[in-house]
């Protein structure tokens, strides 16, 4: 059993949806620890209700294997913390960080968040993490990119007045595609006042191991906005 995310050809999931296979124990957590912290299968998803204890709810948008997500959670117990990502082993592998660290303000999603964002009630998020999203560089992919109108739309519907998005990319063309996508959009203020503001990570970030690969073509770039 894999539980794997349902696709309909309107949200067609680009790129490898599981790698190599799950050891034993990343199995039985998919198998048995998935279902128990997972976003209910149909109806309206309301995280104050899903994490009642906890007063400010996050979302990140494809988590990877977890890292930021599982860090993230274990820094702010009193906030809840939900995560979505298509590929299963980055699912598993935060599964077991989950279940190392007893965390019990986290819920997973396996799926593709373009899926998942209608379902959610509006003005239910305290923040947002896309962090480090395919780039989809070729022209002709521009469509593939998460950063569309029908997105942003999504965002400006699920954050609260005040709440906060942050979009990471170590790719220009990534970077230079969210601030045409947010430059016009008067639903979202741009918080940097000058470079450093974007080209120094936050206080709050944590680091991944996928970030110090530096497979980008620039350095990372920080763009937070304010849900106004």
């Amino acid at each position: 059993m894999t539980n794997e995310p349902t696709q309909p050809p309107a949200f067609r999931l680009f790129g490898r949806a599981q790698g190599k296979p799950l050891s034993a124990r990343q199995q039985d957590l998919v198998d048995n620890l998935l279902p128990r912290i997972g976003l209910p299968d149909d109806g309206v998803i309301d995280p104050a209700t899903l994490m009642p204890k906890h007063g400010l709810q996050t979302l990140e948008i494809g988590f990877g294997g977890g890292e930021h997500l599982v860090a993230q959670a274990a820094s702010s117990p009193h906030t809840g913390f939900i995560g979505i990502e298509p590929f299963l082993n980055g699912v598993a592998k935060a599964l077991t960080a989950i279940d190392a660290g007893e965390l019990e303000n986290v819920r997973l999603a396996r799926a593709d968040a373009r899926e998942i964002l209608p379902r959610f009630k509006a003005d239910s998020l305290d923040q947002i993490y896309l962090l480090f999203p395919d780039p989809w560089h070729k022209k002709r992919h521009a469509k593939r990119r998460f950063v569309q109108q029908s997105t942003r739309d999504e965002f400006a519907r699920l954050l609260k007045p005040g709440g906060r998005l942050r979009i990471a990319t170590d790719v220009k063309s990534y970077a230079d595609h969210c601030m045409v996508e947010f430059s016009g959009d008067a639903r979202f203020a741009w918080q940097a006042r000058s470079a450093d503001d974007w080209s120094t990570p936050p206080a709050d970030h944590i680091t991944t191991r996928y970030e110090t690969k530096n497979l980008g073509d620039c350095a990372p770039v920080f763009m937070d906005f304010l849900r106004v």
